[in-house]
């Protein structure tokens, strides 16, 4: 995951100023130089960490769940390994050894 443009304090001034703001949001995201619909996606984001949206992940959620994803893949990556060497081992068993 690459990081964000924009730092975490950022993002917070800027959703405090749009909830705080009499004007829509693009004009908001217009002056702070941020496309709209990052605005509208870090308000959403917002309300769900403060429990006023329940329909996506909270963030921690979403950070815990991007670790176990990195995770699995690290594993299963390591299973394919282990499947390659074991295969490889069992056939110099099998090979018939010279007298």
């Amino acid at each position: 995951m690459r990081a964000s443009k924009y730092s975490p304090e950022f993002r917070e001034r800027a959703v405090r100023l749009a909830r705080e703001s009499e004007r829509p949001v693009s004009a908001v995201a217009h002056d702070l130089g941020v496309h709209p619909d990052s605005l509208r996606t870090w308000m959403r984001q917002d309300e769900v960490d403060h429990g006023t949206r329940t329909d996506c992940l909270m963030t921690a959620e979403r950070e815990e769940l991007a670790a176990l994803r990195r995770e699995v893949r690290d594993l299963r990556r390591s299973n394919e390994i282990l499947k390659a060497a074991s295969v490889f081992f069992a056939r110099e068993l099998d090979q018939p050894r010279p007298k």
